[in-house]
């Protein structure tokens, strides 16, 4: 992790999994918020999910944010389809625009966030460096290196 927006978007996936651990708490003991889960089983479920995608993103590891954006688009992509075919509709209250905002970062969040794993990885695996470039990737220099080799002179003039 090397980019600001990498910290950012790891911190945002944070940030979310507390919300919705806040969320599922709230729900298991009857307290409205404003917030309620769609399955508080599956939300559970997915907790612990995401807990083992943050651990594989922060490592840098892509299966973390498929796993991140699968679980979170399954869960999130069905509801807010739904709750798009009902704002269409007509027929939708403030209930299902705070959940349609939810869903909207649930499905949001994970998409980007491989996305810029995928990006990121590119870079990682073939880094530019200006510093050193110049001097390793130099033709020239590899040129004399290989001279100077053949004659066996061992001295630098």
């Amino acid at each position: 992790m090397r980019s600001l927006a990498s910290y950012l978007l790891l911190f945002f996936m944070i940030m979310f999994w507390v919300f919705r651990i806040v969320v599922a708490f709230t729900s298991a003991f009857a307290i409205d918020i404003g917030f309620a889960p769609l399955d508080l089983n599956f939300e559970i479920v997915l907790l612990f999910v995401t807990l083992l995608s943050i651990l594989f993103v922060a490592k840098r590891k892509l299966i973390g944010a498929i796993l991140y954006l699968v679980s979170y688009g399954l869960y999130f992509g069905v509801d807010l389809y739904s709750i798009v075919m009902n704002i269409l509709n007509g027929s939708t209250t403030l209930v299902d625009y705070t959940r349609a905002l939810v869903s909207f970062i649930g499905v949001v969040l994970p998409t980007v966030l491989f996305l810029n794993m995928l990006v990121d990885r590119n870079r990682t695996n073939h880094p530019v460096d200006k510093k050193t470039d110049w001097f390793y990737k130099g033709d020239q220099y590899d040129r004399k290196l290989d001279d100077r080799l053949d004659k066996n002179q061992y001295r630098n003039y």
